[in-house]
């Protein structure tokens, strides 16, 4: 294993929610995706399309931040690597099996024309798997919230409510959701690390991660900090 996929590994799954929001999604694509194609929108440096490649599929991932995805190129799974906006993706209509997007949406100015795009380049069938903010609690917490929003280019928060509007506006049937750090506990930590750790405090209570999954598992299924959605287009 090459230093730069030891590096990446690092950075994205020892972690207190992305290996188990990825993961997630992952799973609910399946692990065999021999002759799909995926596209990870505003997937950075495509760590996660690199490990559905790993599966079988033919991967792209898209992003504006060349210096990350510059230094994907050089992991062992790489995906292709295009330079775009989510806004005005460069592929053909009905193009695409699968797509997934990881907390993304939320830093769009208009997430309605993200999720249109996505709609256009993916078949009928096809299925997007994708995250978002919700911060369910987070009015009772105004300082974190504005810090979190301000620190991360927040522009808009979704529910699994929300969101399936909007993709069935779209022409996508909401099959399942998921939220994660349910709890107002596990809510609070999250908005704390955000503010107070950020990247490096996220990957440092990366131990804390199954006590916090614990809490989820004891929790209603109805808010947290972030939600996780799978939708079919009709």
């Amino acid at each position: 294993m090459k230093l730069s996929d030891v590096v990446a590994f690092l950075g994205h799954q020892v972690h207190v929610c992305r290996y188990r929001e990825a993961g997630t999604l992952l799973d609910w694509m399946g692990r065999d995706l021999r002759g799909r194609r995926v596209l990870d929108v505003a997937g950075g440096d495509g760590y996660w399309a690199g490990l559905t490649r790993r599966r079988g599929a033919e991967a792209v991932s898209i992003d504006l931040a060349r210096k990350k995805m510059v230094y994907g190129a050089a992991l062992a799974h790489a995906p292709a690597l295009i330079e775009c906006d989510a806004l005005r993706l460069p592929f053909a209509d009905d193009s695409f099996d699968a797509i997934l997007s990881v907390c993304a949406i939320e830093h769009f100015d208009d997430g309605g024309r993200s999720l249109d795009e996505m709609a256009r380049v993916l078949k009928p069938g096809g299925q997007i798997f994708m995250s978002a903010d919700v911060l369910s609690r987070a009015d009772a917490w105004p300082k974190l919230r504005d810090a979190h929003k301000a620190k991360y280019h927040v522009q808009h928060t979704y529910t699994h409510e929300s969101l399936g509007k909007l993709l069935d506006e779209r022409g996508l049937d909401l099959v399942r959701h998921s939220y994660q750090f349910r709890t107002a506990a596990a809510e609070r930590l999250y908005l704390s690390l955000s503010t107070y750790g950020g990247k490096v405090g996220f990957n440092a209570a990366a131990p804390l991660a199954p006590l916090v999954a614990l809490g989820d598992r004891g929790a209603p299924n109805e808010r947290g900090s972030i939600v996780l959605l799978q939708a079919r287009k009709r």
